[in-house]
């Protein structure tokens, strides 16, 4: 558990599950603690294990240096904070916002945040809300170096700080990207599923091995560092797998959805990967080989 000596006051805006999860792991390391929400019942259980609730957003800021906000997207932000920015609350303090959103809107948030006076560091809680606050968390960060040394200790009681560098869109796009992997594979689960329920198979026959192919695909892909260098250098060899054969099973899925009833749009998608991977002449290189139409083309 880190902390400061003596211990950093911090403010928290959103009590969510993630914003009570936060301050909770705030209060055991000792931080005095302010606390607002829309909803003062939500803070209830802080306020008893010894937090203050703020009557309103202004006062919440004026009580401590650090202010973290766990909000629903960037809107509310200003929703919430722009009287007290108005009225001067936000001068000289710092804004650390975890809430979602885009790179462009953490970007636009910090010059907002600039023009009123405040640091701004933004960042993107990588765990679920019961694991803040516990060794297996990790948070990314992204803003100006020099206000994020400042607030490191505080940060680290949230869960492990990775911070990536000045740009304040980073930690949002590594956040999004993060999540891209997540919700892909949520979909992918729950659409493989209806594949098979719609042979009249219980799911409970299919998803225990289902679970373990997706726990398996590390081992499948080799380690991150590898995989990093060959997309970077642009080498898709194909000596396991080709995108010929890989496009092959990809047609397979879509043509089974169709014939299933199951909604197709997940599998065109995949589809349309290998289609354009292949017209491009790539048939022959691995399945990595997909990148190249993926990836942005500067």
């Amino acid at each position: 558990m880190y902390r400061t000596d003596p211990p950093q006051p911090v403010t928290i805006i959103g009590l969510g599950p993630m914003g009570r999860a936060m301050a909770a792991a705030l209060l055991r390391a000792g931080h005095p603690l302010t606390v607002w929400n829309r909803t003062p019942g939500r803070a209830d259980e802080l306020v008893a294990a010894g937090a203050k609730l703020a009557s309103t957003p202004a006062e919440a800021v004026a009580a401590s240096p650090l202010t973290v906000l766990s909000l629903t997207d960037y809107p509310a932000m200003y929703a919430i904070l722009d009287d007290a920015a108005q009225g001067g609350a936000l001068a000289g303090r710092t804004v650390v916002n975890l809430s979602s959103d885009t790179p462009a809107a953490s970007r636009d948030a910090a010059d907002w945040a600039a023009r009123h006076g405040a640091d701004f560091v933004t960042g993107g809680v990588m765990v679920p809300a019961p694991v803040v606050g516990t060794p297996d968390a990790y948070v990314y960060y992204s803003g100006p170096r020099d206000v994020y040394d400042r607030h490191e200790q505080v940060l680290n009681v949230i869960g492990m700080p990775k911070y990536l560098g000045d740009d304040h869109g980073l930690a949002q796009l590594f956040y999004q990207a993060h999540l891209d992997v997540f919700l892909t594979s949520l979909s992918s689960l729950l659409h493989a599923t209806a594949l098979v329920a719609s042979a009249g198979v219980d799911p409970a026959d299919f998803l225990p091995d289902a679970l373990q192919t997706l726990t398996d695909i590390p081992a499948m892909v080799g380690d991150g560092a590898s995989l990093a260098r060959e997309l970077a250098a642009g080498e898709h060899p194909g000596d396991l797998s080709t995108a010929l054969m890989m496009g092959a099973t990809a047609e397979h899925i879509l043509r089974t959805s169709e014939a299933s009833g199951v909604d197709a749009e997940l599998p065109k998608a995949v589809k349309s990967h290998y289609d354009r991977a292949i017209a491009a002449g790539m048939g022959k290189r691995n399945w990595t080989a997909l990148y190249e139409v993926i990836r942005a083309q500067r």
